[in-house]
């Protein structure tokens, strides 16, 4: 049962059995995850920051780098601590060390400390970022077993949507009043936001569904009907496989969207406003993918999507490196953050189907842990020490195109896994 009182009708609307509306609590979760996902617009503080502190292009990357593999610290820990407590609590939390994070970056900024800049945005921001994260993510797989691609791609939609909101704002203030002052405004409405939102989240009774939902569609009857612990689902062989989708699939976006200005400006002969211009216009992508291919995978599959995500970008990396032409530089890169976002709106339901939606917050935390601090952290600090040492993004692009060819089997091998286990827990 769930460990939360009831909220009060007046409150939240209820649904005809006494418990709140789920699609109030998805609404919910598309403001916090807009507010959480502004940590993308951090390649708008990057030319900024390099231009007037002593610092090199590749140490203000390390600051996003920072943030990333404390998102995966933070959903990890923010993913146990909800399975146990219930996500108001931790939600709650990860406002204030997320807003906290953004006031601690703007005086480390304005006293020119790195190691504080990193302390805040990096650790303070990346951890609340974490925990916020994975809150309506759990929580919305429990609420919405009859569309889980759906909604949970409803759900990282706003964070990917995050720096179609800040970017444009952020280079505006950034020229008009710097980047200390710009910090603050962030920290103090985000903070409130995302606290805010916090309030409204509780879980289902355990076992709900909806009335008279039944699992027709190929992709719910192939769904778990055990729910693995944390502990049991790290030591299958599944587990690594849906990380190494994840991973793969970050890796590659993650590289271009993190230098997607300074990119833009090099490649394409952006000024620094049309770069911010085109941050945004790559997050409505970003946050676009989720919800698209999300929806797509509760109707053909997980696996089938992840391997069509793979093959689009081996085209898209191949070609971006010669692709001068501002147009068409657009095109290709939010195609490539339309795939980016893709792995994060099918991960979440392909890892409660694969291990059940009970305890899906503890085993998403863990995959994006390991991603985190294996994925993640290398490849900003790659193509930004690439560019600072060859002039140029093109070899760390090219060797993109190899890798995600490479990734290709790793959808296959999940399908075959997904379709062994069915067979075997239908007696067959």
């Amino acid at each position: 049962m769930a460990t939360e009182p009831l909220t009060p009708a007046g409150i939240i609307p209820m649904e005809t059995d006494g418990l709140p509306n789920r699609y109030f609590i998805a609404v919910a979760a598309v403001l916090m995850q807009l507010a959480l996902g502004a940590n993308y617009a951090w390649s708008v503080f990057v030319k900024p920051l390099v231009a007037t502190e002593p610092w090199t292009l590749t140490q203000v990357s390390i600051a996003f780098s920072i943030a990333m593999v404390f998102l995966g610290v933070g959903s990890a820990v923010g993913g146990r601590w909800q399975d146990r407590k219930g996500p108001r609590l931790v939600a709650t939390v990860a406002g204030i060390c997320y807003g906290a994070g953004f006031l601690i970056a703007s005086y480390a900024v304005s006293i020119h400390s790195l190691w504080m800049l990193y302390a805040g945005y990096g650790f303070c921001g990346g951890m609340g970022m974490g925990m916020g994260y994975i809150v309506p993510v759990a929580t919305l797989t429990k609420w919405f077993p009859d569309k889980r691609g759906l909604m949970t791609g409803l759900a990282v939609l706003g964070f990917g949507a995050g720096a179609l909101v800040m970017g444009p704002i952020a280079a505006r203030l950034i020229q008009s009043q710097g980047v200390p002052p710009t910090l603050i405004v962030f920290g103090i409405a985000y903070g409130i936001v995302v606290t805010l939102a916090a309030q409204l989240y509780k879980n289902p009774p355990e076992g709900w569904h909806p009335a008279g939902w039944q699992p027709v569609s190929a992709v719910s009857k192939s769904a778990s009907k055990i729910s693995y612990t944390p502990a049991e689902a790290v030591k299958t062989w599944r587990f690594w496989l849906l990380f190494l989708l994840l991973a793969l699939n970050t890796s590659a976006g993650i590289m271009i969207i993190s230098q997607a200005s300074p990119l833009a400006q090099q490649q394409a002969g952006f000024t620094v406003v049309g770069a911010s211009a085109v941050v945004g216009i790559v997050a409505i992508f970003n946050a676009f993918g989720r919800i698209f291919w999300a929806g797509i995978s509760d109707m053909i599959g997980r696996a089938e999507v992840f391997f069509l995500l793979f093959a689009i970008q081996v085209v898209l990396f191949f070609a971006l490196p010669s692709v001068h032409g501002q147009t068409l530089f657009t095109v290709l890169v939010c195609a490539i953050a339309l795939c980016y976002g893709g792995g994060y709106g099918v991960l979440p339901a392909f890892t409660a189907d694969v291990f059940g939606p009970k305890y899906v917050g503890g085993i998403f935390g863990y995959i994006l842990l390991g991603w985190g601090i294996f994925a993640v952290t290398p490849s900003p600090l790659l193509i930004a020490y690439v560019r600072q040492t060859t002039g140029t993004y093109e070899y760390a692009i090219y060797t993109l195109g190899v890798v995600m060819l490479i990734s290709l089997i790793f959808p296959i091998l999940a399908k075959r896994e997904i379709k062994r286990v069915a067979a075997q827990s239908q007696g067959v």
